[in-house]
């Protein structure tokens, strides 16, 4: 009977590993595929004024007057209430976004935006 639950107590700690490990490569495959996508919609988006590294050294946004997303100065300011608000309803010269990206979508853009801090 011994025998019988400590097999049984190292099936199942098999299966906890087993289910851990499919979870965490799940996790990292969906976590992939949002970093992806954010960086298709920044592409798409965000990269002719703000340029594809963030740093705002295009013409377009020298005219445009765009901000450097990666300076470690104003990210530490600005909070993701506000990166998110602005991307929806624009500031400045900005256009507004609300109506063409989804809330789940600024929000990837918001945490594309944290990633690019220099």
């Amino acid at each position: 009977m011994k025998k019988i639950l400590m097999r049984g107590g190292l099936t199942a700690v098999v299966l906890a590993g087993m289910l851990t490990f499919l979870y965490a490569a799940h996790s990292a495959t969906a976590t992939s595929q949002k970093n992806a996508d954010a960086s298709a919609l920044f592409d798409q988006h965000c990269d002719s004024c703000h340029g594809k590294d963030g740093q705002a050294k295009t013409f377009k946004a020298k005219f445009n007057h765009a901000r450097n997303l990666t300076d470690s100065k104003w990210q530490a300011e600005v909070t993701d209430e506000r990166l998110f608000n602005s991307i929806s309803n624009g500031k400045g010269k900005m256009p507004a976004f609300r109506k063409k990206l989804s809330e789940a979508q600024i929000n990837d853009l918001v945490a594309y935006v944290r990633r690019l801090k220099k």
